[in-house]
Formats: structure tokens, sequence, C-alpha cells
């Protein structure tokens, strides 16, 4: 299989001379769903950055598909990756509808409105309900839905997720993964989630990637990673399952 993003020796490093990241080397195959674990302050979202551009190494480099997105065009480059944070980033003046269709508006096409819809009862909201509201009417998974179909809008091959679900109530977050479980496995995205969440990890990739401060720790099969004896990823996976009862 094919590779969709390829981290070929990457550092970034602070004028202090602090790193980010720390020659680290990386291959995602088309099509598959990685996981990005580690600390605050680990490298997770710079790594994430790095594939549209938003932070560039100073030293090494990052290939889409192929290509070096230091020889491509920032704009374009931005416009058919698929991106989702936290927060959304939903414009409040817009309604849901236009949220949705933001980058094909961007991208100065004709907005199909029929697809904006249709992408909206796929990630769960019907449009005829959904469609005319503005954001602050919208619950905070609601407003997840929206940014990810606005993510998916332009049809991107590779979807960047930072923390995407990390601000909302378990029971909503538990409802949000499975959604996007079934989306993946209809669409065949490649994606790239950062995320402290190891059961989000487990339920959602096919690998699953921990970093400690710039560097890579492993590179496991999703279903590996827990068994692992790598004392760091042991470290992890207690941290995450104190509370369990025996």
């Amino acid at each position: 299989m094919s590779s969709a993003i390829e981290f070929r020796d990457v550092t970034l490093a602070t004028r202090d001379g602090r790193r980010l990241l720390d020659g680290l080397c990386l291959r995602i195959e088309e099509g598959t769903t990685v996981a990005i674990l580690g600390r605050s302050g680990s490298g997770k979202t710079t790594l994430l950055r790095m594939v549209n551009r938003m932070a560039r190494p100073t030293s090494g480099s990052v290939f889409v598909h192929g290509k070096d997105v230091s020889t491509q065009d920032q704009v374009r480059l931005r416009r058919r990756t698929g991106y989702v944070i936290q927060e959304t980033g939903l414009f409040p003046h817009f309604t849901v509808e236009r949220n949705a269709g933001l980058v094909p508006e961007l991208n100065g096409g004709c907005v199909d409105k029929g697809r904006i819809h249709e992408l909206l009862k796929l990630v769960g909201l019907d449009p005829q309900r959904f469609a005319q509201r503005w954001p602050h009417e919208l619950s905070g998974g609601q407003r997840q839905r929206v940014g990810l179909a606005r993510a998916l809008a332009a049809d991107p091959q590779i979807l960047l997720m930072d923390e995407p679900f990390g601000a909302l109530d378990p029971l909503t977050r538990a409802e949000m993964q499975q959604m996007l479980r079934g989306l993946l496995q209809r669409l065949k995205k490649t994606v790239l989630l950062v995320t402290h969440d190891l059961d989000e990890a487990l339920y959602l990739a096919s690998r699953i990637v921990l970093l400690e401060e710039g560097r890579m720790v492993v590179d496991l099969p999703a279903e590996e990673f827990p068994r692992s004896e790598v004392p760091a990823v042991r470290a992890y996976v207690q941290a995450i399952h104190r509370g369990v009862m025996p």
C-alpha cells in the first residue's frame, strides 16, 4: 500500500534550541487511521500541523502523496486537507449550511447545497431541522458534527483531527466516536488523529503512535499497543486505567 503521509527525519526546534520534534520518521499508509498519543507538550499537535504547513520543520521533510509539502501552495494544500479541531471553529454569523459548505465556497466553486445536505445527513444531522440554524443554537456534539461535515465537504483524501471530541461529555463523545468509525469505514479516508484518550485510539485507529518529548517511542498496530512491554507504553496504559475496578 502506498503512503499518504510521510515524515522523513523531521525536527522542529525553537529559537532557544528546544526541540518540539526530534528526528521523527513516520509513514502513514493510504486509507488508514493513525492515532497519535502522548503527554501534553510531546509534539502531537505540532506533528499534525506539519501536514498542512501550519508548522514547518527546521530540518527534514514532510511528504503528502509523494510530494514535499514545502513545494506546494499552502492555501491549496490546506483547502484539500480536512481539518477538525476540538472547538470546531464554526463562524457564529454563518448558518449550519454555510459553515458546512465553506471550503467549496472558498475554493471558488459552486456550492452544491444538495451535497451539503447529504453531508449533514452523513454526520447525523437532519438538514430540514439544522441547515438554517446558527451555531449558538446547537449542542457541543452537534457543532462537532457540523465541523466534521465541513472537513469532508471538499472530499479530502486526508483528514487531520486534533482532539475533536475532547470537550464533549462521555456519552456524547461515545456517540461521536461510533458515528466517526462508521464514516471512516465507509469513506476510506487517511486520518491522523491526535488524542489523549487511549480507548478512543483503540476504537478508531488501526495503528497507534506514542510520542515522548518530540520523539517517537513506538508505532504499533492498535491491538498490540495495550500489550506492549515498552516502559513508556506500559506507563501510559496504567495511567489511563487507574480508576478501573479490579
